[in-house]
């Protein structure tokens, strides 16, 4: 354990942000589930509208920092690809 104060500190702000990030990523898995499973229902106007949602967390945690942009860019492509192949 750091003796140094700072470093103490920093430890608290470091695990905050771990929580937070782990958050953000779970709630982006979550919605990303959610477009899949309206996608195996065949379910066109659910799956629209959860991407749209699912899409908005994707690039807020990119501009947040949570994810890498190629990251988000295939998450992105991989849903809304699904969602396309219904119509």
């Amino acid at each position: 354990m750091a003796n140094i104060k700072s470093q103490i500190k920093r430890n608290g702000t470091n695990e905050k942000a771990r929580q937070r990030n782990a958050s953000a990523k779970s709630a982006v898995r979550t919605s990303i589930k959610k477009v899949k499973l309206a996608v195996e229902e065949k379910d066109l106007a659910k799956a629209e509208e959860l991407l749209v949602a699912a899409e908005r967390l994707i690039d807020k945690s990119v501009s947040d920092g949570i994810q890498h942009k190629n990251t988000g860019a295939r998450q992105k492509s991989e849903i809304r690809r699904l969602v396309n192949s219904l119509k």
